[in-house]
């Protein structure tokens, strides 16, 4: 198989895996409890916290580990929705993933207005709109720091700057963004973020979210003391070893991983392109590394799907999440492509991949659309 879904998730590195493996096993205690045995598993956790604190240039009491990236979304959201409850008004984009736009869709039921901002055909958030946007009641603005579709890398630090002027709450979901570019929550100046194990060579059903100090967010999740009293269920302590553990490889090898792929992303777009009748989708000069997502004149999405699929191909239309719905993407939609008879695929690149499978894939394109 050549595998260029990596928006939709990643391989497991083989230190992960052996860095989780003692916690399945002999390190099983709960990490909670108070005897020795459990302390084990709870300072594993605690220098899990520290990797993932190091990397994005926060605090350690400013990292609170969840289940993955759509509860840390929505912890985001409607954790700051009942910890400031006097304002009713959120902020959002059109192409935000589905994890954010539902969640303001059930603050919406619950009497909260939501602004939808536009972007442009490249997917890009106008600075100038979001600035209108704001209200004497804007509780919150979220917007995705890097888009898992077309790869477009929006201006996070000048968005929360705009925020803040006016005592807006920030939030950015850089679940397609960590372990792929740099990110600082310092430097973006955010006061929630959005983290996922899997998208960087993590486990699946791990996350995290950063809290800035001094942000009243309220619980998603009742019960027990974990995570600080504000996350309660019993720790996943294996993942959250697997996250520490894949989070600082990424950042170690970010620098060279991202102009690997970004070479063979360049290699395959140039070469698709040269088919004729394929447009490239999203701000080329500023997305990430990994993400190819193009149009193609004449086809049907579906079709040309299942036959990349039939030639040991993997890719995809979009986000994972939204696989199995017959809609075109409401991101391609949101940045005004026409698509009355034309095919959306997202390439997404890995490290694992190779200029012999760029030639392959591209041949493979090739054949099938002269069908």
């Amino acid at each position: 198989m050549i595998y260029l879904d990596h928006a939709a998730t990643t391989p497991v590195r083989a230190e992960v895996l052996a860095a989780m493996l003692p916690f399945f096993s002999e390190n099983y205690a709960n990490a909670s409890s108070g005897y020795a045995a459990a302390r084990i598993g709870r300072t594993a956790i605690d220098a899990a916290r520290g990797e993932v604190a190091k990397v994005i240039g926060a605090k350690k009491s400013e990292i609170y580990f969840t289940s993955g990236g759509s509860e840390s979304d929505n912890w985001a959201l409607l954790g700051a929705a009942s910890g400031r409850p006097e304002r009713k008004h959120i902020i959002t984009t059109r192409i935000e993933h589905h994890a954010v736009l539902h969640a303001c869709q059930a603050l919406e039921r619950r009497g909260y207005e939501i602004t939808y901002l536009d972007v442009d055909r490249l997917g890009r958030v106008s600075p100038n709109d979001f600035e209108r946007a704001i209200r004497p009641d804007t509780l919150l603005a979220s917007v995705m720091l890097a888009n898992n579709e077309v790869g477009t890398i929006e201006p996070i630090a000048q968005l929360s700057k705009i925020a803040h002027a006016y005592g807006v709450l920030m939030h950015t979901d850089a679940v397609q963004a960590v372990g792929h570019i740099p990110v600082d929550v310092q430097m973006l100046d955010v006061d929630l973020l959005s983290i996922s194990a899997h998208k960087f060579g993590g486990p699946k059903g791990c996350g995290a979210l950063y809290v800035r100090d001094g942000v009243r967010i309220d619980n998603l999740i009742y019960g027990g003391a974990q995570e600080r009293s504000l996350r309660a269920g019993t720790e996943n302590v294996p993942a959250i070893v697997g996250m520490g553990k894949a989070v600082s490889l990424a950042a170690t090898h970010m620098v060279q991983s991202a102009a690997h792929v970004s070479a063979l992303r360049d290699v395959l777009e140039a070469e698709l392109v040269n088919l004729g009748g394929i447009r490239v989708n999203g701000d080329c000069g500023n997305r990430l590394p990994g993400h190819l997502h193009v149009s193609i004149e004449g086809a049907n999405t579906s079709i040309l799907l299942m036959r990349l699929d039939m030639a040991g191909i993997a890719v995809s239309a979009g986000s994972a999440c939204s696989s199995g719905a017959a809609e075109r993407s409401h991101v391609i939609e949101a940045m005004g492509i026409s698509g009355e008879i034309q095919a959306d695929i997202r390439f997404s690149l890995g490290e694992q991949n190779t200029i012999e499978e760029m030639a392959a894939v591209v041949e493979c394109m090739r054949q099938i659309l002269k069908r």
